[in-house]
């Protein structure tokens, strides 16, 4: 996934410095010149350290804190972890397209990060989801020892996957020696990345089943309520319709952002192909990566656990900070 500034529009002829040597020019050129640091570039670096300091922020918060150990904190200690590789490639492929001389090694290096980091920020939303789904139908078990335990294989499942997806360009399923086998995001063959594509979308259809299923139960507890109360008191009904119409504004604003930052590269890694503009790849890929400076902002930091050790940790002398920890359902 690897494209240069001339790829965006800035060529030696409109701004004025010298064109960028390309790939296979490099072992017999004496002397490399860098591109000049572009508005892109800045862009680049600096949502890459943002994505990974507060990733890392999230993760160490889980990490470090014994009482944050049930199924929903390893999610998202997992989704903390994929979003700060997501950071971390793209502070590598600033320094390798503007800070140092790129080889064929360092494409396939961030290329195998970012796939990695974005198949298992996919799949450990899809996780959250799931973790969701299952504290509301299986509310009296779910969260035990058991439960964690299975979290836990799960996710080393994930990981082992998502790492032998992205090892995919080192193992020599790249376009480097053959350019006509290129897709929209080199150096992935096309063959590759619509794999790769389709199966995000199989994994986008799942958590959209999986929420759908979130909202049967949900609205299924809620019959079941009323029909033994027969009637709430006014203050308390206004109460429970009140916190369920905010419980389906998140939600909703969730699956839209969710649905906005994947869908745009998945149906565009399917559609696309290498002779397609470069600008059209980084319009769908940004919002994907953009995925991982939303995500800790909308599941990580909006669980109050978190935010109350976060709190504790700023001003330990405001916040009081309890080992107890309540699991709410928060849609």
């Amino acid at each position: 996934m690897i494209l240069n500034a001339t790829d965006l529009g800035w060529d030696s002829e409109s701004s004025g410095a010298e064109p960028i040597i390309p790939s296979d020019q490099l072992g017999r050129s004496s002397a490399y010149e860098l591109p000049p640091l572009t508005a892109w570039g800045v862009a680049l670096c600096v949502s890459g350290t943002l994505i990974a300091t507060e990733n890392a922020i999230v993760v160490t918060t889980i990490l470090a804190t014994s009482s944050l150990r049930a199924p929903v904190f390893l999610l998202l200690a997992s989704l903390g972890m994929a979003d700060l590789l997501a950071g971390v490639a793209l502070i590598l492929h600033f320094l390798f397209m503007f800070c140092v001389e790129p080889s064929d090694w360092s494409e396939l290096l961030t290329s195998g990060l970012l796939v990695t980091s974005l198949t298992a920020s996919l799949c450990s939303l899809m996780g959250v989801a799931l973790d969701r789904y299952l504290s509301l139908s299986h509310a009296l078990t779910y969260g035990s020892g058991q439960s964690r335990r299975r979290a836990a294989i799960l996710l080393l499942l994930v990981w082992l996957g998502a790492c032998m997806i992205g090892a995919g360009p080192a193992m020599g399923w790249h376009c480097l020696e053959d350019p006509n086998s290129c897709s929209v995001a080199r150096p992935l063959t096309r063959t590759y990345l619509s794999l790769l594509c389709g199966g995000f979308l199989v994994v986008v259809m799942v958590t959209l089943q999986l929420y759908a299923g979130i909202c049967r139960v949900a609205r299924r507890h809620a019959h079941a309520i009323a029909t033994q109360r027969h009637f709430l008191p006014s203050n308390q009904s206004y109460a429970s319709k009140h916190g369920s119409g905010r419980g389906f504004s998140r939600l909703l604003l969730v699956l839209s952002v969710f649905v906005g930052c994947w869908m745009p590269f998945s149906l565009w890694g399917l559609l696309g192909d290498a002779s397609s503009p470069p600008l059209y790849t980084y319009a769908t890929l940004v919002p994907a990566a953009g995925s991982s400076l939303l995500n800790p902002i909308l599941y990580s930091l909006r669980h109050k656990d978190i935010r109350k050790v976060l709190l504790h940790a700023c001003c330990p002398h405001r916040y009081s900070h309890s080992t107890h920890i309540d699991y709410p359902v928060d849609v």
